[in-house]
């Protein structure tokens, strides 16, 4: 049923974005003997090369990403390359579950555009929120490994949650939209709100 293999790509286009690496580490190893021959572009390398790339870059992600002062830098990278690694990932999806053809081209583009926006929304954090306390970005890792082999085992579930993580991300855009407006209120017509809500 196409819900189904839907679901399925939402959930790894999701993964992808919230960390790169680690989402196509784990289709690779649970593609069997084929490996990464469902992706484009990566099939054309040699499987063990890609391996060790994508485990060592699973490595930092895991790593890096938890030292304040690589954060940034390492961040900024993976949100350059998460629609990119969305689309390969989705297209890899849809052609293990036997889904080709032109439709290939839209789910690349949703899959590249979950992947942005979530990758946004981490940014986001980041930048205008104080920074998460470390249990929440090992969340994160818990949570890009359950929503990459939901793709596998479980889609309709993987697929559920990716579409909790983009109403969470509708939800903060809206909250950091008001923020410029609460912040140039002057302090007297803060409290007179303040008190009013009361």
């Amino acid at each position: 049923m196409i819900i189904t293999e839907l679901l399925a790509i939402l959930s790894i286009a999701a993964a992808t974005g919230l960390r790169v690496a680690l989402p196509l580490l784990i289709i690779g190893l649970m593609s069997g003997q084929a490996l990464w021959s469902n992706v484009p572009v990566l099939s054309g390398l040699p499987p063990a090369l890609l391996l060790g790339i994508l485990a060592s870059w699973s490595a930092a992600e895991l790593m890096l990403l938890k030292e304040r002062h690589s954060q940034r830098v390492f961040q900024l990278t993976e949100l350059v390359l998460s629609p990119g690694v969305g689309a390969l990932a989705g297209v890899a999806i849809a052609r293990t579950l036997g889904l080709t053809g032109s439709l290939n081209v839209v789910i690349a583009l949703i899959s590249a555009l979950l992947a942005l926006v979530l990758q946004l929304l981490q940014v986001g954090w980041f930048y205008r929120a104080k920074r998460p306390p470390q249990w929440v970005l090992f969340g994160v890792d818990g949570l890009c490994i359950v929503l990459a082999l939901f793709a596998f085992d479980a889609p309709r579930q993987g697929g559920l949650i990716a579409l909790l993580l983009l109403w969470l991300v509708i939800r903060t855009s809206y909250t950091w939209r008001a923020w410029p407006q609460e912040s140039n209120r002057p302090p007297t017509a803060r409290s007179q709100g303040t008190s009013l809500r009361r």
